[in-house]
């Protein structure tokens, strides 16, 4: 058996050092440009869309398709689930619990980053922890100042006026992010509810700080099969 890992977060790297000394290979995106390097046979980059990925599958004799990536990573998750039903290769996704609002939380759910308009004045501060990859979204809070963190430097200027990046590499402790709001004056918070507990800590500090939050909603699920922890990740390949 020839497992395909699509991995890029740290559950994905919990199930490769779970998996040490089986015929795996991880596939890592490039959204990171120096990944930390995992324990296991490693390609970076893309596969060229459906056609590349289908290839792919056939020319190295992927027997199976293990989705770790992250839970807004929905076109890659939907495309692989639907090429590997098509030629009968098992697909499982590992799919970490959403966050759920505890006391003290002052949360807003939105469907989509144009939606965050609606209940940010112009002139706030606001801070962004959903990645570069939707921040043109974001345009049109108009008059803000927007403060988008991302892991490696900008190839390029802000797209809008009134934004700024942040360059910071997680995990990243409450206290350290209560320093970081309070220093920035941070009004909003914005984030994907991403899930995992490293990943909480932002809001954590916004529960202590009183600052409120706007929290992007989960793309929607599929029919294929899911497991929400490693060990269940980590079984199903071994049953194969």
């Amino acid at each position: 058996m020839t497992l395909l890992l699509l991995a890029g977060t740290g559950d994905a790297r919990r199930i490769s050092e779970q998996l040490q000394g089986q015929d795996v290979i991880a596939s890592l995106a490039g959204a990171t440009r120096k990944p930390d390097p995992l324990p296991v046979k490693t390609r970076h980059g893309g596969f060229g869309g459906a056609d590349g990925f289908t290839d792919y599958l056939t020319d190295n004799t992927i027997t199976a398709v293990l989705d770790a990536t992250h839970p807004y990573a929905s076109e890659i998750t939907a495309r692989s689930a639907k090429i590997c039903q098509a030629h009968g290769i098992p697909f499982l996704q590992f799919l970490r619990p959403g966050w759920t609002p505890e006391p003290g939380d002052n949360w807003t759910e939105i469907a989509q980053e144009e939606d965050a308009a609606e209940h940010i004045k112009p002139g706030s501060t606001v801070f962004l922890g959903t990645g570069r990859q939707t921040l043109e979204r974001f345009s049109n809070l108009v008059g803000c100042k927007v403060i988008c963190r991302q892991i490696d430097p900008p190839t390029g200027p802000f797209p809008f006026v009134g934004g700024e990046f942040l360059i910071g590499r997680p995990p990243f402790s409450i206290e350290d992010e209560m320093t970081l709001f309070q220093a920035r004056q941070i009004e909003w918070l914005i984030v994907k509810n991403a899930g995992g507990a490293a990943s909480r800590t932002k809001l954590t500090a916004a529960n202590r700080l009183g600052i409120p939050v706007l929290m992007l909603g989960r793309p929607e699920q599929g029919d294929w099969a899911t497991v929400d922890t490693v060990e269940a990740a980590v079984d199903w390949v071994r049953s194969l």
